[in-house]
């Protein structure tokens, strides 16, 4: 016999990171609205669950820290993150004689690694604690939305199994969270394949991962005060692939490939034993740290092709997609938490806005055009450049430039609590177009050089620390900025990437005069006047 529940103000199908961290933040935001999660899994998740997403980086440890207020949960039973680090090692066993990209210090902002099955119980029990309706176990069965009735602004309603009964609940808004199953878009047909083909296999060892004992030169492992590489997102690459090792605080340790499949098949490390007989030969201390203690492996999954967009996410029909239900990048710079956070606070906003009885229509069509036009910029990162991971003259420089894009933009507009000021976003229209097409003529130019370079591989630490700019950048996200501030900000951002894209140009064009800069040069020319000091921003130490 069915059971009807109350109705609900919002019914999250999903009870994740992306479904129980948007049920907190509506709950933050009015104390009021009524919440319930339905989620699949009936215990609480082991310890090192096995989902992606392990390493936060600045936007999605702010949104757990400050926005939902879980700080003293991440500094007491996650892994502070020792930042981001790239070791060109591919077929070396001297990880001491390579190019390492990373810091030597903690910069200003943490992030932090996180376990996913102690997280995601947290956030359980968090939810309960403040009054969340969340129901383990349940099996969403049906969706009804009332977009397709003549009673548009009707409750939709919800089918589900639990406990071996049928279930219904009423809700003014359905948001899906249910992870790749997808289960909104495959009902409305929202699904977007893209051209990012890359490949992913990973795996967890019941054991820690110490690379800082890969080798026993005092004066390499001095380079770092703490002497704590191991607790870096840790980054081993090679052309056409990278290799991630995270730790977990629950004493496992995350191993993935993600490789570009025109270089590397699905079908070399689609198992275990595939992909330690890859590792072998290209990553050999891995190898050589895994090899004993095959024992103690926990896990393996793939994704043969990981990416994929959304044609739409959020609707003034009062539905919304969060998480990896709507689409994915890539795992590279981790910005799956990000996503998470800046699409919740999207739909905070609208579920705010309805429950004013204001309109949603033009809001909503511009959240979702905004969140479409993030996840356009971060995919150019990412698409068709696989091929110079293992470049160590260019991915050094790429990564520098990646990460100015994102802090001296994205992540201001979340640090300071813009993402929905329409204002401000009209008044920078002009600035973040710029951006956007400065960034994506980089990617390309980016590409074309490393086809050029000699990849020269010294021993030598590009120490992001003592580049006092970009250490300022990332303490800047900490800034409280009125409205013309944050202006200000942006534009500041927008001349610091044409400074820095003037600099890459020149150097790249000194080392490799055949080198075709043209494109990136036309870029610029419009701002070319605005290029402030001459100042270096590059590391000495690269090209």
């Amino acid at each position: 016999m069915g059971n009807t529940h109350s109705p609900t103000d919002v019914v999250i199908l999903g009870g994740g990171l992306a479904g129980l961290t948007l049920a907190l933040q509506l709950k933050k935001r009015d104390p009021d609205t009524q919440v319930l999660v339905l989620e699949r899994r009936a215990d609480p998740a082991p310890d090192a669950t096995h989902k992606v997403g392990e390493s936060s980086v600045e936007i999605g440890a702010h949104y757990f820290d400050q926005v939902l207020g879980l700080g003293d949960h991440l500094k007491q039973h996650q892994l502070r993150k020792f930042g981001f680090r790239f070791f060109f090692s591919e077929g070396r066993r001297d990880i001491d004689q390579v190019t390492e990209i990373g810091a030597s210090r903690h910069l200003s902002v943490p992030s932090y690694q996180i376990d996913r099955g102690i997280f995601e119980n947290h956030l359980a029990l968090e939810a309960k604690r403040r009054g969340i309706g969340l129901i383990e176990g349940a099996t969403v069965r049906q969706v009804a939305l009332n977009s397709a009735s003549a009673e548009a602004d009707g409750p939709h309603q919800v089918g589900f199994e639990h406990g071996g009964d049928t279930h219904t609940v009423q809700a003014r808004w359905v948001v899906d969270a249910s992870g790749r199953a997808g289960l909104l878009k495959r009902q409305l047909g929202l699904a977007e394949p893209n051209q990012h083909l890359a490949h992913a296999v990973w795996f967890r060892i019941k054991d820690h991962i110490h690379l800082d004992r890969w080798s026993s030169d005092p004066r390499w492992r001095a380079r770092c005060d703490p002497q704590a590489r191991w607790l870096s997102t840790n980054h081993l690459v090679g052309a056409g692939y990278w290799v991630w090792l995270i730790p977990l605080a629950s004493g496992s340790h995350s191993v993935g490939i993600v490789a570009d499949p025109s270089m590397h098949p699905f079908t070399d490390m689609n198992s275990f034993d595939k992909a330690m007989a890859w590792l072998e030969h290209r990553q050999p201390l891995l190898f050589d740290e895994l090899d004993q203690k095959r024992h103690l492996l926990q896990d393996f999954a793939c994704f043969k092709r990981f990416s994929y967009g959304c044609k739409q996410v959020f609707s003034a029909e009062r539905w919304a997609l969060t998480g990896e239900a709507g689409l994915f990048l890539d795992p590279f710079y981790s910005p799956g938490s990000d996503f998470i956070a800046i699409g919740n606070t999207y739909i905070t906003e609208l579920v705010a806005m309805d429950r004013r009885s204001e309109r949603l229509g033009a809001r909503a069509q511009i959240f979702d055009q905004l969140f479409h036009s993030f996840y356009d910029s971060t995919m150019a990162l990412y698409q068709d450049q696989y091929t110079l991971f293992g470049d160590p003259e260019v991915l050094p420089v790429k990564v520098i430039w990646d990460y100015t894009y994102y802090w001296g933009v994205l992540a201001q507009f979340f640090f300071h609590d813009r993402l929905t000021d329409l204002s401000a976003l009209a008044a920078l229209r002009g600035e973040l177009a710029q951006c956007q097409q400065l960034n994506a003529s980089m990617q390309n130019f980016l590409r074309q050089w490393s086809g050029l370079s000699l990849k020269r591989n010294p021993a030598v630490m590009l120490d992001q620390a003592q580049m006092p700019w970009f250490a300022e950048l990332n303490r800047s996200l900490t800034d409280k900025l009125d409205a013309n501030g944050f202006i200000a900000r942006i534009r500041e951002s927008h001349e610091r990437l044409n400074r820095l894209a003037t600099e890459i140009l020149r150097r790249a064009q000194a080392a490799h005069p055949p080198l075709d800069t043209s494109a990136l040069a036309q870029c610029l020319s419009a701002t070319a006047d605005a290029t402030g000091t001459n100042e270096p921003m590059l590391h000495e130490t690269l090209p």
